[in-house]
């Protein structure tokens, strides 16, 4: 898989959990979620991203959005079910009509230290 502008990246960790808003809006379905991080990953928060595959026949995939954090130690917002175990949601593929979207959750970063870094506390 390649990023674009981003050289490195890392899939989320399987602790990973999600709120729901009780009241979610219209649209994609991740606006109204908070991802919760474990807090051995509380500095690479502003690098999970929101990616999806680019159209046409190539397998480069951008960034769409920055994905909204907590780590698991903060105090979730008012309005928010939860916490739910991101997989095996994330395992399924989202399918509009008949067409199957390309979406994914990853921690990417332009940089090889941040990445190892984070690497490395992904397998702890």
């Amino acid at each position: 898989m390649i990023i674009q502008d981003y050289n490195f990246y890392c899939d989320m960790p399987d602790d990973t959990q999600y709120l729901e808003s009780a009241t979610p809006q219209e649209g994609f379905i991740e606006k109204n979620m908070i991802f919760l991080l474990p807090d051995r990953l509380r500095k690479f928060k502003k690098n999970l991203y929101h990616v999806r595959r680019n159209t046409g026949p190539s397998n480069t995939y951008a960034p769409i959005f920055r994905v909204r954090c907590l780590t698991q130690s903060e105090v979730p917002p008012e309005g928010y079910n939860g916490p739910f175990d991101v997989f095996p949601f994330y395992t399924h593929t989202t399918k509009t009509r008949a067409r199957h979207k390309d979406y994914y959750v990853l921690f990417i970063f332009k940089d090889k230290l941040s990445y190892v870094k984070c690497k490395s506390l992904l397998n702890v």
